[in-house]
C-alpha cells in the first residue's frame, strides 16, 4: 500500500479527516516561512539578528512547536524583506 493509498483510506474516518484538515493552515505557514527564508538565503541566526526574535523561537515556529502571533509573523516577514499576507478562502473538500 502506498502512502497516498493509506492516506486516502484514513480520510474515510471523519475524525481523522477533520484533524488532518485542521492542521493544513499550520503546515502551510511553516512551509511558507521556511521557503521564504531559504529563498532569501537567510539562516535562522541571520533572521534572528535582523528581527530581534531569538533563533530558538524561529526554530520552534519552523518545527511546529511555536505559536507565533501576527505581530511576530510581521516581524519575520520584514526581516526577510517581504510582506505578510493572511487571507480567508472558501473551504474545499480535501481529495487525495
Amino acid at each position: 500500500m502506498t502512502l497516498t493509498e493509506a492516506l486516502k483510506e484514513q480520510m474515510k474516518d471523519e475524525t481523522f479527516r477533520k484533524e488532518y484538515e485542521s492542521l493544513g493552515p499550520e503546515y502551510e505557514l511553516i512551509s511558507s516561512l521556511i521557503d521564504a527564508r531559504k529563498l532569501s538565503h537567510v539562516t535562522q541566526k541571520q533572521l534572528a539578528d535582523a528581527t530581534g526574535i531569538a533563533q530558538s523561537d524561529i526554530s520552534k515556529i519552523e518545527n511546529g512547536s511555536g505559536n507565533p502571533t501576527i505581530k511576530i509573523l510581521k516581524r519575520l516577514a520584514d526581516g526577510l524583506g517581504m510582506n505578510l499576507k493572511i487571507e480567508f478562502i472558501a473551504k474545499t473538500k480535501v481529495s487525495i
